[in-house]
């Protein structure tokens, strides 16, 4: 071949593959998104809100370069449904939010990587390996560990002194019941305590579980973190009210909204943001199995005066003093 036509070879493949890499990186990227609640829910919207605009800031446009399928899970029964359509659209990375939904996902697919966030028990669901190591096609960010539980019951007694019994409220369907459980009823014999299992599945098991419980004196509640339980939060909020029940939440929108006190994540929403650094990884070739699961590094207090005193509690001096925020 002569120089000439073997330069002009060599050029015509030069340019070629520069119109392949444009066209690889002009491709619209597929990322699936499983919520749980309703989108028209202020707390997972503002969750949403923190994904997606973080992805932006990560150069990650929806309708430029990636699309965002999203979809909101209002409860169990549309859990199948939803996590279907995601998994047959054959999205490239799928981020999912609490343990239900996970669960769901992970069930259907073994290889379309999938990064969460709110769950607490990923080992014991199965969905990783180890949290160095996840090994499968699951990585993301643990909400909150089970030696939380102990710290609950610390608080409510604490505030109540005389309590000598706790509901533990959650959906065994939605969140890690057993495995909060399990914790709160091992940290309960210290402190004088009988933990009281309330697994709700629904409106209507809540209302009739907590006028039950209360027939009983020195009584409160330890509120477990839950999907099911976020969206039923008025009515939670509402019932330990009238019934007098003293209760700590694990998540701070429950305190600002008339709870008594909350002690969770200092800051939920930045697992969100941190949710879109593993799938911006994700979807420039790394592995879920070479990004550890992260778990929470700060944790904080709420207290709401206003709430303490309509149920006649004193607040002690140490867990004013603790407290990050207080609402009067």
């Amino acid at each position: 071949m002569r120089r000439r036509e073997f330069l002009g070879v060599l050029g015509a493949g030069a340019a070629w593959a520069t119109v392949v890499h444009a066209q690889q990186s002009d491709r619209i990227r597929r990322v699936g998104v499983l919520m749980s609640g309703s989108e028209t829910d202020p707390e997972q919207k503002a969750r949403w809100d923190g994904f997606r605009e973080s992805l932006e800031q990560l150069g990650w446009s929806d309708g430029r370069n990636v699309r965002l399928d999203v979809r909101f899970a209002g409860g169990p029964s549309e859990f199948e449904r939803i996590a279907k359509e995601i998994v047959d659209s054959h999205p490239e990375v799928i981020f999912v939010q609490s343990t239900g939904l996970v669960a769901t996902v992970a069930r259907l697919t073994k290889t379309i990587p999938i990064v969460f966030t709110n769950v607490s028990d990923p080992i014991g669901a199965g969905f990783v390996a180890t949290l160095s190591r996840p090994a499968g096609n699951l990585t993301g960010f643990v909400l909150l560990e089970s030696t939380i539980a102990g710290k609950w019951l610390d608080m409510l007694k604490e505030m109540a002194p005389r309590l000598k019994r706790v509901a533990l409220i959650g959906n065994p369907k939605t969140a890690p019941y057993e495995f909060f459980l399990r914790a709160a009823q091992a940290a309960a014999t210290s402190l004088d305590l009988q933990v009281v299992a309330n697994r709700i599945e629904n409106e209507t098991d809540l209302e009739s579980s907590l006028q039950a419980f209360a027939r009983e004196t020195d009584g409160g509640l330890v509120v477990i973190p839950d999907a099911t339980m976020t969206r039923l939060r008025s009515k939670l909020i509402e019932l330990a009210a009238r019934y007098r029940l003293p209760a700590v939440y694990p998540e701070r929108f429950y305190a600002t909204t008339g709870g008594l006190m909350s002690y969770g994540l200092a800051d939920l929403h930045q697992q969100f943001r941190q949710a879109a650094s593993y799938v911006d990884r994700i979807l420039k070739g790394e592995r879920p199995a070479d990004l550890p699961v992260q778990g929470p590094t700060k944790y904080s207090t709420i207290l709401n005066l206003k709430t303490a005193k309509a149920l006649g509690l004193i607040v002690p001096p140490s867990i004013l003093v603790a407290a990050d925020e207080v609402i009067e």
